[in-house]
């Protein structure tokens, strides 16, 4: 496989339809974006606004600027089992051997979506400012991110769009509320053609995931916008989750041929997957090595006559904290990103020729052991679009180019996607709106040096108070875990709405039994071997004190470890409160599935509704909690 080249660092290479600080050339923004008058189209997403879903097994293709429908292949059903479907994609746009000896095709990637239909809060770094401080714009929105999709993809008929995983899950409450249909309903209409399942995909479980794909109404809600859901055009793959032996949820792959060439796209997801989601979430699967998967379906895929194969896989690196998004710095060998990525890009097939990656909601661009590897950030906030050039004669990639495109706002939104939004909102706003508290200032997700936060101390001690009566659990004390909290709560009214963007996983409260030992045990889980830490966020109530220097499993002074001022017996037990999550030992804290005497509980965004309900009123705003109950020694 020849050396793959990133575009940005190609001199000529073909210009991007977007400016990478996301303007647009005067000129090309009033050509292809002026929308159309009259029978009149400039792109795809005109046609589909305009006129309409196409009939079945139909597309709209804008054609000398009217609106033609054109017949695609499409897939025969999926079972679940099968390894791919051949030729399952864009129809065949020429003639083998009638001219040029090379193909291009395009592939349009994204990952970490979550569900993020409006437009999000974050910013996308595009340079420094000539006073040295950073130069940002506004990205997001999938109003906006369909249109730079429609306007990318007119630019090559060989077009393929792909997610990186976490299409879905943790996500706002335009979509989560609805089980998240609309995101769904939005990629159908965008044209999404395939999806690496993510971790977050599995947050409902794996039969919630199968009504994604093959639609129909949630069993326990309905459907909830008053309609039927047809489930995704688009098709998920699961290399690496297995339900059997050869058997994987979804299909490993997806082969699809242009002009007589043939691209296989495997899509999969990390394989520690099941530490991040609830045990009943992922019952039956088995996740496999990313890498063994891949490598053992080469030799099939060249059986095949393939020989350019895209990777689509939930697992990411880390950049360097500021780096623009075309850039790979980090603190990675040879000064490029590092990450769980990095090492599985080395240990691919030399076969495998673009990996399209996602999960840490990064944004980079790179090259490593000759394979392209993207990342496109989050919230679609960026576009990957990722040039191929194939030989007709072999099938290979001759050159791979990428470019990380900024979703700017500046852009005319498409109307069907906004009519599908606005219906979504009109939907979900009264209960969106309900004031369900106040508080006095903003509840931060942020850490201090110790590991406390203001809003997980407000959230853990919600779901102490909903679980100590007697009758309820009994509990003396709560642990939350930062990960599970989305976003901050800001000073004044606090919505429904905001709650739920809190958080969005609708974890149930779970109260059990542990010794004080295996609390000691609990809060030295926190500092891993890996040299990684993820500090549990307790309950009013509860103290300790640890030492920074301390050698890892030795850190806290059980001494220290209190409830309510009395010092914790390493032989006595209590009773302890945790989301599901935790309670089923994710996030690296197995000593929560070691309890005993296990009561289920509330709904956790129940539970803060009722604390706020109990304790804040508008003459009287809930205070924020003082950051005192982890004590930080040298």
């Amino acid at each position: 496989m020849p050396q793959a080249t990133p575009r940005s660092s190609l001199l000529g290479a073909r210009p991007s339809v977007f400016l990478l600080a996301g303007a647009f050339v005067t000129g090309m923004f009033l050509f292809a974006h002026a929308g159309c008058g009259g029978d009149e189209c400039q792109d795809a997403a005109d046609c589909r606004e305009d006129k309409g879903p196409p009939a079945s097994n139909t597309e709209w293709v804008c054609e000398d600027k009217r609106c033609e429908q054109h017949s695609v292949q499409v897939p025969p059903p999926d079972s679940g089992t099968d390894a791919g479907t051949p030729d399952a994609g864009t129809p065949d746009a020429g003639t083998p051997d009638s001219g040029p000896t090379t193909v291009s095709v395009q592939v349009l990637a994204f990952n970490d979506f979550h569900g993020q239909l409006e437009e999000p809060t974050g910013q996308i770094l595009t340079g420094v400012a000539p006073d040295g401080g950073p130069v940002r714009v506004n990205a997001g929105g999938v109003t906006y991110f369909a249109r730079h999709i429609a306007a990318l993809r007119a630019t090559n008929p060989n077009t393929v769009v792909v997610a990186a995983g976490d299409l879905i899950g943790a996500s706002p409450l335009l979509s989560g509320l609805f089980h998240d249909e609309p995101t769904v309903e939005a990629m159908n209409l965008i044209g999404l053609d395939l999806v690496a399942v993510g971790n977050h995909e599995f947050d409902e479980g794996s039969t919630e995931l199968l009504r994604m794909q093959s639609g129909g109404c949630h069993p326990v809600d309905g459907c909830l916008d008053g309609d039927g859901f047809p489930g995704a055009k688009f098709k998920f793959l699961a290399a690496n989750v297995a339900t059997g032996v050869d058997r994987t949820l979804f299909p490993r792959y997806d082969v699809r041929e242009f002009e007589g060439v043939k691209v296989a796209f495997i899509g999969m997801t990390l394989e520690n997957t099941p530490e991040s989601v609830i045990p009943t979430g992922v019952a039956g699967l088995t996740f496999k090595d990313e890498v063994q998967t891949v490598n053992a379906l080469v030799p099939e895929l060249r059986r095949q006559g393939v020989e350019a194969i895209i990777v689509v896989v939930h697992q990411g690196g880390i950049p360097t904290s500021g780096s623009l998004v075309n850039e790979c710095k980090g603190a990675g060998a040879d000064g490029l990103i590092s990450g769980a990525i990095v090492g599985m890009a080395k240990g691919l097939n030399d076969a495998v020729d673009v990996i399209v990656s996602g999960h840490t909601h990064q944004a980079y661009n790179c090259v490593i052991d000759g394979k392209v590897v993207t990342s496109a950030s989050s919230m679609g906030q960026l576009v990957t679009d990722i040039d191929l050039t194939l030989s007709k004669a072999t099938g290979d990639v001759v050159e791979a180019r990428a470019n990380n495109v900024i979703v700017t706002r500046d852009v005319q939104e498409v109307g069907a996607v906004k009519e599908l939004v606005t219906k979504y909102q009109e939907l979900v706003t009264p209960r969106a709106n309900r004031v369900i508290g106040w508080v006095s200032q903003t509840l931060r997700t942020q850490t201090d040096s110790a590991g406390q936060s203001t809003l997980g101390f407000v959230i853990a001690d919600s779901q102490l108070e909903a679980t100590k009566p007697a009758t309820l659990g009994g509990a003396q004390v709560a642990f939350m875990n930062p990960g599970g909290m989305r976003a901050d709560i800001a000073q004044g009214e606090v919505t429904y709405g905001e709650a739920f963007t809190t958080q969005p996983f609708g974890n149930s409260l779970v109260t059990l039994t542990l010794t004080g030992a295996q609390i000691e045990q609990l809060l030295e889980r926190q500092w891993r071997p890996s040299g990684a830490t993820l500090m549990l966020l307790p309950s009013a109530g509860f103290t300790y004190a640890f030492s920074a220097s301390a050698p890892i499993g030795s850190r806290v002074d059980p001494a220290s470890i209190r409830i309510n001022g009395v010092p914790v017996s390493l032989t006595a037990e209590y009773r302890v409160t945790a989301n599901n999550y935790l309670a089923s030992g994710s996030d690296g804290f197995p000593v929560f599935a070691e309890g005993t005497n296990r009561l289920g509980g509330a709904v956790d965004s129940d539970a803060l509704e009722a604390y706020l309900k109990a304790h804040s009123s508008m003459a009287s705003p809930l205070p924020a909690p003082a950051l005192n109950r982890i004590t930080m020694l040298p």
